[in-house]
């Protein structure tokens, strides 16, 4: 499809731009809480590398559902943790775990993957199951 939402040449949910972005940002993760301050804080760190990898799991998972309507409600869980990430990266921030800059890098990258979550729900809404 030529929305932007898929690349052509892969197959199922590895063709979503949207799950490429959410993998990138959880291995992103992943290095940011594995370093300084943050890295000493078992619980924030542990919870924010969960929601990032629920993030691009929910996408996975809702790309492979039977239906639309099971699909959309996965990607609503991808979004609700794309929430959770949010909020986790602004309290790093506020605490002085990491910088404004890389909190405002991280927080971009969100806005984005929120923003092409919220076209893809839109898409399978509309869409007639399989």
């Amino acid at each position: 499809m030529g929305n932007g939402l898929w690349v052509m040449g892969k197959e199922g949910f590895r063709g979503l731009v949207v799950w490429q972005k959410a993998k990138e940002l959880a291995v992103a993760i992943y290095q940011l809480t594995d370093k300084g301050k943050i890295s000493q804080d078992f619980g924030l760190k542990d919870q924010m590398r969960r929601a990032a990898v629920s993030i691009c799991s929910n996408i996975a998972e809702g790309d492979e559902r039977d239906t639309n309507k099971e699909s959309v409600r996965f990607l609503y869980i991808a979004k609700g943790s794309l929430a959770e990430l949010v909020t986790q990266l602004e309290i790093s921030q506020e605490i002085g775990y990491i910088t404004m800059d890389e909190a405002n890098q991280f927080l971009a990258v969100c806005s984005d993957i929120g923003k092409m979550l919220g076209a893809l729900i839109k898409v399978r809404s509309q869409q007639k199951n399989p």
